[in-house]
């Protein structure tokens, strides 16, 4: 988060999901924290350095028994600028620019998480 806003990003792939939008993250790794692998996930994808934060929302079943689960992170240095390295686009998003974007179907559920975190 920056500003009272939610950095999303574009998907540019797989074709099923090109173009839609998810929040910054990824798998955990065999030995990782969560914490751990959000942050190496937006080094990896955004080329930041973030600080984890507390969970938003409840977790979203995905397919194949996996759990999607989402933490508050801010940027550690506030001069640093994302960048999307494995991403079509970035968009920096308020509380009135949810609905602006076809977030991913996982993603969406937790619009109102979303919401309320940026409230």
């Amino acid at each position: 988060m920056r500003d009272g806003k939610l950095l999303a990003q574009q998907r540019a792939w797989p074709p099923k999901h090109a173009g839609q939008w998810e929040l910054p993250g990824g798998r955990v790794e065999e030995g990782e924290s969560e914490a751990f692998a959000l942050a190496r996930e937006c080094s990896e994808e955004l080329d930041v350095v973030v600080e984890v934060g507390d969970r938003v929302g409840e977790d979203v079943p995905l397919p194949g028994g996996k759990v999607l689960r989402i933490y508050a992170a801010s940027l550690v240095s506030t001069g640093d600028e994302p960048r999307a390295v494995e991403h079509r686009a970035l968009r920096w998003l308020g509380p009135d620019d949810l609905d602006d974007v076809d977030w991913l179907p996982a993603d969406r559920i937790l619009l109102p998480a979303f919401r309320q975190l940026l409230s």
